[in-house]
């Protein structure tokens, strides 16, 4: 049948088709041999898929039936063809195109360190209870965690992440799911948190460090973080103790940073990529403006610590950026690059990102207290800020290649 008779984007259900599955040892020149072998019975391609796992190659198309008189023909040759090439053949008569995706399309991105068969079967098995099908599984990453993408259809993506987050937690693994299509890749602008999340560090613990009351500081900080405490109030109260600082601790603090591993990397990546990158913070600008500098980010606020006659004075200045003001930070980076909200990723951990979180197309908890796991799109639980790229469907390969150029 000619591609003049049947357009194969169209093709009625009733037409037969043949499904012509090649698996075996991979090595160049399979795909183009098998096509050759079938382009002399003037088939048409319907579809073609192609795996390779660990060196084995399996090889789908779907196509229309040869002329009358010739599928008999068709058969042996591939075979022939196949064996020759020390492969396998299998044929399968059929009507049609392969049978539509239910409404509802899903990617499920599964981390884990390591992810073992029972999780995967647990997942699996999760997704056929709210009645979605697995019509594609490909591997993102294989290091530092292992990251696994289920192309799911049949069921809508907030009550597949309802039903999944639950089994995660029980197994050990993350879990995120996205609404499936341009939505994901068309993000164009990430923001994260910084302490905790872009670092390793709560900065003002760095600076408490230097005035010796980090005990009082980190008793604040934690407080605050899980939601107990005002943060203006706390911001405040804990800047006090800083009062009489010399302005020279400031380098001493930025030199103590500690990136969190995967922050060069995912940034990089990003940028690569086209994505642009901010921070916000209940920190302090005597560290973003820092890092903005170092690691080539778009935009960064934070707090500002006040410093008269070279020593700190204990308040801090201008607009406190608290809860609401990094889900304000967000729409105003998102505005400034022409990027609308469904568009923006956000990263943070603790409970005062959380209006951030929500507020744009993807909120990411990273290693983050429960209340912001349970609030957030997604929740990366490993030590590296780079499996945030896998949620974003971005592969290891692709993070290698952005590792080889420098961002500026």
């Amino acid at each position: 049948m000619s591609a003049s008779q049947t357009s194969s984007s169209d093709l009625p259900a009733d037409v037969p088709t043949l499904l012509v599955k090649i698996f075996g040892k991979d090595r160049p020149g399979i795909t183009a041999g098998l096509f050759d072998t079938l382009a002399a019975y003037s088939v048409d391609v319907v579809d073609i898929e192609q795996v390779v796992t660990r060196g084995r190659m399996v090889l789908c198309a779907l196509v229309t039936e040869p002329p009358p008189g010739l599928e008999g023909d068709l058969r042996a040759t591939v075979h022939s063809w196949a064996e020759s090439m020390k492969m396998q053949a299998e044929i399968i008569s059929g009507l049609g195109d392969n049978r539509p995706r239910g409404l509802g399309r899903s990617l499920v991105t599964v981390l884990g360190h390591p992810l073992t068969a029972e999780a995967t079967a647990a997942i699996a098995a999760r997704i056929t209870k709210t009645g979605g099908n697995i019509d594609r599984i490909f591997r993102l990453a294989k290091y530092p965690v292992t990251a696994v993408e289920f192309a799911v259809s049949g069921v809508e993506t907030e009550p597949l992440r309802t039903a999944l987050v639950t089994d995660a937690a029980r197994l050990g693994i993350d879990v995120a799911v996205v609404a499936a299509g341009l939505y994901r890749r068309a993000q164009r602008l990430v923001v994260m948190d910084v302490d905790s999340t872009l670092i390793q560090d709560e900065v003002i613990e760095l600076f408490a460090g230097h005035a010796g009351c980090e005990d009082k500081v980190a008793e604040v900080t934690a407080a605050a973080m899980r939601g107990e405490l005002d943060f203006e109030q706390s911001l405040h109260a804990r800047v006090a103790l800083l009062e009489g600082l010399d302005a020279s601790v400031v380098d001493k603090v930025r030199s103590e940073v500690r990136l969190t591993p995967g922050a060069r990397t995912l940034i990089r990546t990003l940028k690569r990529l086209g994505y642009q990158v901010g921070v916000v913070s209940g920190g302090f600008t005597q560290v973003t403006d820092d890092l903005k500098e170092r690691l080539g980010l778009d935009f960064a606020h934070a707090n500002t610590l006040e410093i008269v006659d070279g020593k700190l004075t204990g308040k801090v200045t201008g607009e406190i950026v608290d809860r609401a003001g990094k889900a304000r930070l967000l729409r105003r980076f998102a505005a400034e690059a022409g990027v609308p909200l469904s568009q923006t990723v956000a990263i943070g951990d603790g409970a005062n990102d959380l209006d951030m979180l929500n507020a744009a197309g993807l909120g990411v908890a990273f290693n983050a207290k429960p209340v912001v796991r349970e609030a957030a799109h997604a929740a990366v639980n490993f030590p590296f800020l780079d499996t945030v790229l896998y949620l974003l469907g971005v592969t290891r390969e692709e993070v290698e290649a952005a590792d080889t150029l420098d961002i500026g």
